[in-house]
């Protein structure tokens, strides 16, 4: 009989000081952009020392973070080796997008009000910063109480670039040889273990006209109408992509966006440029690059349709969906079986519309799932909305499961 109840209840005895280090780990800023996530990673990098932690600090070159619009970034890893077996990575991200406005709580105090602990990132996913480092502690502690050997070893890998796509987060630690686990689990939320998700293709469209004064408005060339031409070329595509359906629970269809329109210079100037930027999420049954030839050709064709317009298309990011991985069961089974154990309920597998970091792991060959603490849907724990929160309970029995999983998985 394997040890669970004792993992358990060391989770419930040190249950405090984990709300104390999530609580610790919120009140440090990490909004990206601006993307000076480097004093975040410090601070971690303390608290895990304090609880007798070693953290490599992986700082990545300056001019690359600088070259890639953010100000610092120093990922961390924490490797845990028992012996001869196979490595479980553990991975979450510090970077979240800016609080905005709205906020009834503090979104850097971590306050806790009614079972619900407060703040920018406390769900999104400095909250699997807390449940994976306490599923580690727990699955030491009791292994070393009860004299029971581990195998293998954990690597606790948090990383500080999944909102900019993780090309210098995992993808940098990847690239350079400095992690390659032979499982992964990625910060997820409780109810459903996540073993597939889209893929995500951002372009900027800068669309050129001839500025011209109001008055006289025949002399020049009016980019925003021809942006609008291009924007209803583009929207009408998702009529087209409702047909597509994809075969992976909990994703449905292709869907584009356009999130940012800057242009014009005066009220009573005819525009001279328009940018657009959009966000077209690609099933994983669909192949990105041909997905990518026709977005630029439905914005070609619809330019060449107005007299005077050119356009320029510049990709900003291209990050493949990540698929189901059958080398995944031992996790998924495992997170499964404990789910419903902890939390009193079958916790499915399931496919997600967000695009995450976990598919440059993929990308490398290391079979990737996702799970953590949080609520049934992003929608619940208003992450990258106005008063995100963790609902505490979540995080205690998500941490337990965990601790259980990496038992089962290194003894």
């Amino acid at each position: 009989m394997k040890p669970y109840p004792q993992l358990d209840a060391w989770i419930d005895a040190h249950f405090d000081e984990q709300v104390r280090f999530l609580q610790a780990l919120v009140q440090v800023p990490t909004d990206t952009p601006p993307g000076n996530n480097a004093p975040h990673a410090e601070r971690t990098a303390d608290l895990l020392l304090a609880m007798g932690l070693v953290a490599e600090k992986h700082v990545v070159p300056a001019r690359q973070v600088l070259d890639y619009g953010m100000q610092s970034i120093t990922n961390l890893i924490v490797r845990r080796h028992y012996g001869a077996g196979r490595v479980i990575g553990l991975n979450a991200h510090g970077d979240v997008v800016p609080p905005g406005e709205g906020w009834t709580h503090d979104p850097y105090g971590g306050e806790v009000v009614d079972g619900k602990l407060y703040g920018r990132a406390s769900a999104v996913s400095k909250s699997d910063f807390a449940s994976y480092t306490f599923a580690l502690r727990a699955l030491e502690s009791v292994s070393q109480s009860l004299g029971l050997p581990l195998k293998g070893g954990v690597e606790l890998i948090f990383t500080y670039d999944e909102e900019f796509g993780g090309e210098l987060g995992p993808g940098w630690l990847l690239d350079n040889g400095l992690t390659k686990p032979d499982l992964l689990l990625a910060a997820g939320f409780s109810y459903q273990v996540v073993t597939a998700h889209n893929g995500c293709l951002q372009m900027e469209v800068t669309v050129h006209g001839k500025m011209a004064h109001a008055a006289i408005p025949d002399t020049g060339v009016d980019a925003l109408q021809g942006a609008v031409v291009i924007l209803n070329a583009l929207y009408a595509q998702n009529l087209k992509y409702k047909s597509i359906s994809s075969q992976v629970a909990g994703i449905d269809h292709p869907y584009l966006n356009v999130g940012r329109i800057e242009g014009g210079t005066n009220t009573n100037v005819v525009p001279g440029k328009v940018v657009l930027r959009l966000d077209r999420r690609m099933i994983p049954e669909e192949d990105p690059a041909t997905v990518e030839a026709d977005v630029r050709r439905v914005i070609a064709e619809a330019a060449a349709s107005c007299t005077g317009i050119s356009v320029d298309i510049k990709r900003l990011l291209r990050a493949d969906a990540l698929k189901a991985n059958p080398a995944t069961a031992p996790l998924v089974d495992a997170l499964q079986r404990h789910g419903e154990a902890v939390f009193g309920e079958p916790i499915p597998t399931s496919g997600t519309p967000l695009y995450t970091d976990v598919r440059l792991f993929g990308a490398h060959g290391i079979p990737a799932a996702i799970y953590g603490a949080g609520p049934r849907t992003v929608l619940e724990s208003n992450a990258k909305r106005a008063d995100e929160h963790l609902v505490l309970e979540d995080l205690r029995r998500a941490t337990k499961v965990v601790a259980r999983t990496l038992l089962d998985l290194l003894s």
